[in-house]
């Protein structure tokens, strides 16, 4: 059960972001003393943290657009990085530090500490120090290998984009699970991709369906999504999606043409829990809090819109992924608690800067994935910003609304859960405060 609402705001006179979570994060100033004792360099103190966390994709087999494997290739860009790093947008990892959870499984986000050395590092002058300091260089695996190792089956679909025309959209239906699988069985790990540069430049998206043939596709199971910057999901030890070897697999893509035929192709790879495991509980993930129906983002304006879903059940959650188009620009989800009383609890579970070239998904560490309670209410907020200030707006002189093609707006989220009886939800949260009791001693 969903419904919406919208609210719009003026954007004169310098809206203050702070007021939508949207302030920059900077990081704590170093002292010129400090500076001094630490004699920050590139080869002892930048490189190592380049290597973690920026060379997988900054290299030549890499997605992104420039290397950064070497100090000659990075020191014309140190600036720029700074720029980056102190503003929160690389690497890409947009949830807002100062609002709900902090702790996920995948956090790409650096350290305040880090952060602080390379700022001061770009202010010095990016010096290079003493080269006997630096690391071994790493040797990272193709880039068209997969992200969590070699799935146990991989399904394969192709499609011609036409040169010219407008989007395109479609599904393709695959059976390759029949000759891989016999028996069914647990996913662990999923990814979808777009296999080369061509594809990923026509395929906006496509979403993936287990299908039994049904002329209801609203019966299929969705499985995983892919767009630009989306990683492989893994799930919680305890959790998995059962997969049957008769079912088709159904992809819903969305492409757009770039002045050439393009033999687009998109692959999915899964990993299975053993076939004598099964999980102790089912996950599920949905498009849910979709609010794009009633969009109404007039030129030069900034605009509010709600979106809501009822749990029937108890459940923990277990992922977040925002979606948003051009003009999106932050969105939160917040968990309003059932009550008797004439006003409900709520709580902000995180918020992120939207960034349309990372559709990232949060996977919630296990110690605080958020336990929801039956009659919980899951609310996603989304701003829309359709002014010059955003860089992600093609033209804000332009009235915007809801549609399926790029230069439309969506708002929504995928959420990843797992339904729990009563006993379970219950034995979770004396876990959890257990757990909170042994951390508050230790501090005391």
């Amino acid at each position: 059960m969903t419904a919406v609402t919208s609210r719009k705001m003026k954007a004169r006179g310098g809206i203050s972001w702070a007021v939508l979570g949207m302030m920059f994060l900077l990081p704590p100033t170093l002292t010129s003393a400090q500076s001094a004792d630490q004699d920050i360099t590139f080869a002892r103190d930048i490189f190592p943290i380049l290597q973690e966390n920026c060379q997988n994709c900054h290299r030549d087999a890499g997605i992104a657009p420039m290397s950064l494997m070497t100090y000659e290739e990075v020191r014309p860009w140190a600036p720029l990085i700074q720029y980056k790093v102190v503003n929160r947008e690389m690497p890409p990892w947009h949830i807002d530090r100062a609002i709900g959870l902090q702790k996920f499984k995948n956090d790409l986000a650096l350290s305040d500490e880090e952060v602080t050395m390379i700022s001061a590092w770009a202010n010095a002058g990016a010096p290079l120090g003493n080269v006997a300091d630096m690391p071994s260089p790493i040797e990272f695996s193709d880039a068209s290998e997969w992200s969590y190792g070699e799935p146990d089956v991989i399904i394969e679909w192709n499609y011609r984009v036409r040169a010219t025309g407008s989007d395109e959209w479609g599904e393709l239906y695959s059976q390759d699970l029949f000759d891989q699988m016999d028996k069914p069985r647990y996913i662990k790990a999923i990814q979808i991709r777009a296999v080369d540069d061509a594809s990923r430049r026509v395929v906006h998206h496509a979403m993936s369906y287990t299908s039994q043939g049904s002329a209801n596709p609203d019966n299929d199971q969705f499985l995983i999504d892919y767009a630009s910057g989306k990683s492989a999901e893994i799930y919680p030890d305890n959790s998995g999606v059962l997969l049957n070897p008769d079912n088709l697999v159904r992809l819903s893509y969305h492409t757009h043409s770039i002045g050439e035929v393009v033999d687009a192709k998109i692959q999915m790879g899964i990993v299975f829990y053993p076939e004598d495991v099964v999980p102790e509980h089912r996950r599920w993930t949905k498009l849910l809090g979709y609010s794009g129906s009633l969009l109404d983002i007039p030129a030069g304006e900034i605009v509010r819109t709600d979106g809501y879903v009822y749990f029937h059940d108890n459940a923990t959650i277990t992922s977040f992924q925002p979606h948003m188009h051009g003009m999106g620009s932050y969105q939160c989800l917040e968990l309003i608690y059932p009550s008797s009383g004439t006003s409900a609890q709520t709580e902000m579970i995180s918020c992120t800067n939207w960034d349309y070239n990372w559709h990232t998904i949060y996977n919630y560490a296990d110690d605080v994935a958020p336990l929801v309670p039956a009659g919980t209410v899951a609310h996603i907020i989304s701003y829309f910003d359709n002014t010059d200030s955003n860089p992600g707006n093609m033209d804000a002189r332009n009235w915007a609304g809801d549609g399926r093609r790029t230069i439309d707006e969506m708002a929504f989220a995928f959420l990843g859960w797992y339904a729990m009886t009563d006993e379970e939800y219950l034995a979770e949260m004396e876990r959890r405060n257990a757990l909170n009791r042994g951390l508050a001693s230790s501090n005391d």
